[in-house]
């Protein structure tokens, strides 16, 4: 079973991962979500909070990994903006592979693209805290994408025994509380002590990438049929994070949706 909050998952070896052929299994893959109103940013669905996401996937232990930038409230008390960052695991069917990623070029980058597909929202428990100062075996760009959110960055318990099993180092991870563990864990919404510990919830869109090759048919003077790549298709998908907080201070966002 996992460690509870304040111990530590045992020292494992680290499994070498073969990679395909001709293929680097540790290239960086971006997602850079653009706004519909601001340069660079889109609106967060909840009300007063502006904030940024990105999405970075990383092919190395099979990790995607979310950030969020939430401008603060400062006659809330808040600091001028709050990062969090939310890890989990990358299934291979899930993005176009990086390969043909890398091929990939925008005719106009400032252009605000429809997503051809609406995927379902996506409700993640994260309940697993990551260690930002030993998470670079998770994945390298953990460092530079999480850089701003040290000290919150949440991966789920499921997502953690795969990474296990592949050899990664359980000493990154601690468990958090959660409420049925603690009963007078509140969800931060319910929560009317802004000092209190709670269950935060925060949601995110990724309004554009691209999640799967499109293939045409070319026949040949034979009349034989083929396949062959000839370009993307572009989805949309939505994710709630809900995780846990020292203090309510820190997810006012959730009494307001």
């Amino acid at each position: 079973g996992l460690a509870p909050r304040g111990a530590t998952f045992p020292l494992r070896a680290l499994m070498a991962l073969k990679p395909e052929p001709g293929i680097d299994p540790c290239k960086e893959i971006r997602v850079w979500c653009q706004s519909r109103t601001q340069g660079g940013f889109f609106t967060s669905p909840m009300p007063k909070i502006c904030s940024s996401h990105s999405g970075d996937f990383s092919p190395c232990q099979e990790v995607k990994i979310f950030r969020a930038l939430i401008l603060g409230e400062l006659e809330r008390g808040q600091s001028q903006f709050q990062a969090l960052c939310f890890v989990t695991r990358l299934h291979r069917n899930e993005i176009i592979p990086s390969e043909s990623m890398a091929k990939l070029r925008q005719k106009n980058p400032r252009t605000v693209r429809q997503a051809e597909e609406v995927r379902g929202l996506e409700h993640l428990s994260m309940d697993v805290a990551v260690n930002f100062s030993k998470a670079a075996q998770l994945s390298s760009h953990i460092h530079n994408v999480c850089a701003e959110a040290k000290e919150a960055i949440y991966t789920r318990e499921e997502d953690v025994k795969f990474w296990l099993e592949k050899g990664v180092d359980g000493s990154m991870f601690e468990v958090l509380p959660q409420g049925s563990d603690v009963p007078e864990l509140q969800r931060c919404r319910l929560c009317q002590d802004r000092w209190k510990p709670c269950i935060c919830s925060y949601s995110l869109s990724i309004e554009w990438y691209p999640c799967m090759l499109k293939y045409c048919r070319s026949r040949d003077a034979a009349g034989k049929v083929s396949s062959y790549k000839c370009g993307i298709r572009s989805c949309q998908k939505g994710y709630t994070f809900d995780y846990y907080v020292p203090q309510k201070q820190l997810c006012l966002w959730d009494e307001e949706t």
